[in-house]
């Protein structure tokens, strides 16, 4: 029984019980204009039950215990045999274990895959972002695998089950299995000519050992890993199984898992290659580069899907507090300057969503022209999506005022996984040189690009003004090196600009062109200019049926 003078008031309901999926309209918008019309019932079923599962208590509740209590590195058994396994709780399992049922390893050969493998990651890494890393790495291996068919015939089909095994075993022996990557080096992190692992080749053909170090190795519970190696004829991608045809593990010594600000759910281990670590070459010697180049290039789509994730639960449960919380006679959400900020916010979030579903739509579409907009568009929407979702998740905590900052209301653990996907598979000044080598070296992809802006030319002057604008800059070309940070933002941003106009609601697009394109808004959220009338963008992302 609570005292008198404990009696609760004026607190937001707990935001659970809904469909992650459904709510979210700028999503369902984008799965139902991406995908052909005879895969939409049975896209959004799947979906949905996602969706519902997602924003569930108990599955909640899985993802804020998996978080609650990290994976354990245990390095030898109780007899003192090395087994390097990662101990996870049975929450990451559960979790996991959804996010494969739901086909978030298989795209590759799924009609409309990608589209609904990138929405179904939208959703359910808004439950637990820590799971997002393993089916990532699972799904973005398939390209590289397919540099070497024998290979791809054993493995693919396993990445893309729908079955969660979490015991390590041989691949045969097997339902489903994760892979994992291991490209990085103490010395080098991205500048993949400093790495010193090396390959001796074996006597039966494309079998190697190892030699070396991993500095971070995504997902090392997995059953196999893409690992990058000095060979003979240069540097080479090689798969690396955890557990060898005839049931003895390889030599893969885990030295110690990270200890990182936030991702606390998911593993990330330094490893070891003691030259008896046994690999299986993918693709030729010296090109390994190119084998893992459209690997990266997925997972980096998989950065902006969940960053975009993480911004969308900020936002939703920014609304959803604010439209429960009273303050000076009146509910948070109907304040204008509260209202202000909170479409501020919501205009950022669609755009980031729009933006990483197109580029998902690309990859099934398959055709030069797709392929070279990813070839450009990845990287630059890689650049800005993740770099704003810091901001953007911090101003949803401070709508909470101290509510957000305290564990139990979630806020904290998304600001702490929100830098993440920035640094992850290169961080912001790599993503930049590599859109500018695209524009410098790939005229198909800036080509891509323009037409793809160019769909929207006329239909807002502020959106024509920032094409004129950025045309500009591409011409003059002199000192751009120093200029790839602006570049790589202000084509994500026309490019954010161009799908809006054309696909969101007017005032979508109208609060986009004026705070991000016309110069009308400031440099923090809630600056829009006073003409606009917020109250349908917020109303658009409140989180309800």
């Amino acid at each position: 029984m609570e005292a008198a003078s404990h009696t609760v008031t004026n607190q937001a309901p707990p935001l659970v019980g809904y469909d992650v999926y459904a709510c979210d309209r700028a999503l369902a918008e984008a799965v139902g204009r991406h995908l052909p019309a005879e895969l939409l019932d049975t896209a959004r079923e799947e979906l949905s039950g996602l969706g519902r599962a997602s924003g569930s208590e108990q599955v909640r509740e899985w993802g804020e215990l998996a978080n609650a209590f990290p994976p354990r590195l245990r390095t030898h058994d109780r007899y003192g045999h090395r087994i390097d396994e990662v101990e996870f709780h049975p929450a990451w399992h559960r979790v996991l274990g959804k996010g494969v049922a739901a086909g978030l390893t298989d795209a590759w050969d799924r009609p409309g895959g990608h589209v609904r493998r990138a929405a179904a990651f939208l959703v359910a890494t808004q439950t637990e972002a820590g799971h997002g890393c393993p089916l990532s790495t699972t799904h973005a291996a398939v390209p590289a695998l397919r540099a070497e068919p024998d290979l791809a015939a054993v493995w693919e089909p396993l990445a893309a089950s729908r079955v969660y095994e979490r015991e390590l075993r041989p691949a045969a022996s097997k339902a489903g299995v994760l892979l994992g990557m291991g490209l990085t080096e103490k010395q080098g992190g991205s500048d993949l000519r400093a790495i010193t692992t090396s390959a001796r080749p074996l006597a039966a053909p494309g079998e190697y050992v190892l030699t070396g170090h991993k500095w971070f190795c995504s997902a090392p519970m997995s059953d196999a890993f893409l690992v990058l190696a000095q060979a003979p004829g240069g540097l080479t991608c090689f798969l690396v199984p955890r557990v060898l045809a005839d049931g003895s593990r390889n030599a893969f010594a885990l030295q110690r898992l990270k200890d990182k600000l936030g991702n606390r759910s998911n593993a990330t281990a330094e490893v070891e290659f003691d030259g008896t670590t046994w690999a299986r070459r993918v693709g030729e010697e010296g090109h390994g580069a190119a084998t893992v180049r459209e690997t990266v290039a997925a997972t980096r789509l998989d950065r902006v899907l969940g960053s975009a994730a993480l911004m969308r639960q900020a936002v939703a449960q920014a609304v959803h507090h604010a439209s429960y919380r009273s303050a000076s006679g009146g509910l948070l959400a109907d304040k204008p300057l509260m209202r202000n900020v909170l479409a501020d916010l919501a205009v950022e979030s669609e755009a980031a969503t729009v933006l990483g579903m197109r580029l998902a739509a690309a990859y099934d579409a398959g055709t030069e022209r797709e392929s070279a907009l990813l070839r450009i568009a990845v990287p630059a929407a890689k650049y800005w999506v993740t770099k704003r979702c810091v901001p953007v998740v911090a101003e949803a905590l401070e709508c909470l005022g101290g509510n957000g900052y305290v564990e139990e209301s979630g806020l904290p653990r998304l600001l702490r996984e929100a830098p993440l996907n920035s640094v992850g598979e290169g961080a912001g000044n790599i993503q930049a040189l590599d859109a500018l080598r695209a524009l410098r070296t790939e005229p198909a992809a800036l080509d891509a690009y323009l037409r793809e802006v160019g769909e929207a030319r006329g239909a807002d002057p502020r959106l024509d003004r920032a094409i004129r604008g950025l045309l500009t800059e591409l011409a003059d070309l002199e000192g751009v090196e120093a200029r790839a940070r602006r570049l790589a933002e202000r084509m994500a941003l026309v490019l954010q600009g161009a799908l809006l106009v054309r696909w969101a609601p007017p005032e979508v697009a109208d609060a986009f062109c004026a705070g991000r394109l016309g110069g009308e808004g400031g440099a923090g959220f809630g600056t829009l200019p006073h003409t606009l009338d917020p109250r349908a963008v917020v109303e658009r992302a409140r989180p309800v049926e």
